[in-house]
């Protein structure tokens, strides 16, 4: 009986006319497309794309605070010779570039008519000394009076007194160096006539070198005398010199509010010439169990500083302060703790709650 009933229903669905058996197949599927849903559906985690980053785990460590200048270098003794007498130039001994040891001669003006002077006092003082002499032998052995003994002695006064001053009138045409150095420039030639106060030459001394900076008066108190600075110099960009602090300035410039402060540093190359820019690195304080990323990989939204960390997998944006910057680093004053995945690559390309993958 059951199965009589089936193919009833059969033959009279196979009767049908044959639009309505298609009809009747594409139903279902034109129905799950009405309603929009997918014929399989897809899972959260096979959806979600993560973005590539890398990082870097902080850790304390020290920082220096430094402040950089910029100075010009100086000859450490720079002295300008100026001939002392009128005369004629008779001798000029080294030449520009040559090296002249303290006291050593460097040129000489005519002092003929000196000389003539200087012969005549030294005479003069030879006889005063043998009279004094002859008055004295005779006062000790009572023959000569007191008053004879002490006007021969002022007569020897004075004569030794009028040969020192004509000594030092001779010696005005030797004009020696009062430093060991270099002749950097020399303003006559031999045969050229000079008046007093004329220079004559220019004797620098540069086995050290001294740069003149101004500090303003924030960073002042962090300097003192004999502190050591790292110099560098333009033209020598490869070479970083160690200098020391010989003078802080006790009072300010009245016009720029600084404090000039006069750093050594020793040149036995002397391949550092007067003249030269250079960079002066000070030294306020070391920082220990600093915080410390690169400068790039803070980023800035609208105002704010951020650093990304990853945790688990995903981006967290901290909100930080910056301290000490030195070059391309930065010490972050708050927003991380040791041990913080900072992300140092691909940070401009997440957000907050972004799912990232570590390379």
């Amino acid at each position: 009986m059951f199965l009589h009933e089936i193919l009833t229903i059969g033959k009279r669905f196979f009767s049908l006319p044959r639009t309505l058996f298609m009809f009747a197949f594409l139903l279902p599927f034109l129905a799950g497309a009405c309603t929009g849903k997918p014929a399989q559906s897809q899972s959260p985690e096979e959806g979600r794309k993560e973005v590539a980053v890398s990082v870097l785990t902080v850790r304390p460590e020290a920082v220096e605070d430094v402040f950089v200048l910029p100075g010009e270098t100086e000859a450490y003794q720079d002295v300008r010779l100026a001939a002392d007498l009128n005369g004629l130039v008779e001798w000029i001994g080294p030449e520009e570039g040559d090296e002249i040891q303290a006291g050593g001669l460097l040129a000489k003006i005519d002092v003929s008519a000196l000389k003539a002077a200087l012969e005549s006092a030294e005479a003069s003082f030879g006889l005063a000394d043998r009279l004094y002499e002859r008055r004295k032998d005779l006062f000790d052995r009572g023959v000569a009076a007191r008053e004879e003994l002490d006007r021969a002695m002022t007569e020897r006064t004075r004569a030794l007194s009028a040969l020192r001053q004509t000594r030092v009138e001779y010696g005005r045409g030797f004009i020696r160096s009062p430093i060991n150095g270099i002749i950097n420039r020399l303003f006559v030639d031999e045969g050229e006539y000079v008046d007093r106060g004329n220079p004559v030459a220019d004797v620098v001394n540069v086995v050290k070198i001294k740069i003149t900076v101004n500090v303003p008066e924030r960073d002042v108190s962090f300097l003192a005398v004999g502190q050591e600075v790292f110099v560098t110099v333009d033209a020598l960009p490869d070479r970083s010199l160690v200098g020391t602090v010989e003078f802080v300035s006790f009072k300010a410039d009245t016009v720029t509010r600084t404090f000039p402060v006069r750093v050594v540093l020793f040149n036995q190359g002397r391949d550092i010439r007067p003249g030269m820019i250079v960079r002066v690195v000070f030294l306020r304080r070391v920082v220990s169990g600093a915080l410390v990323v690169p400068l790039s990989a803070i980023v800035d939204k609208g105002g704010e500083r951020l650093v990304f960390v990853e945790k688990n997998g995903i981006a967290e944006a901290r909100t930080v302060e910056i301290g000490i910057l030195r070059k391309d680093r930065v010490q972050i004053a708050s927003g991380l703790v040791p041990g913080d995945r900072v992300i140092v690559v691909g940070q401009h390309n997440v957000e907050d709650g972004i799912a990232v993958e570590v390379k």
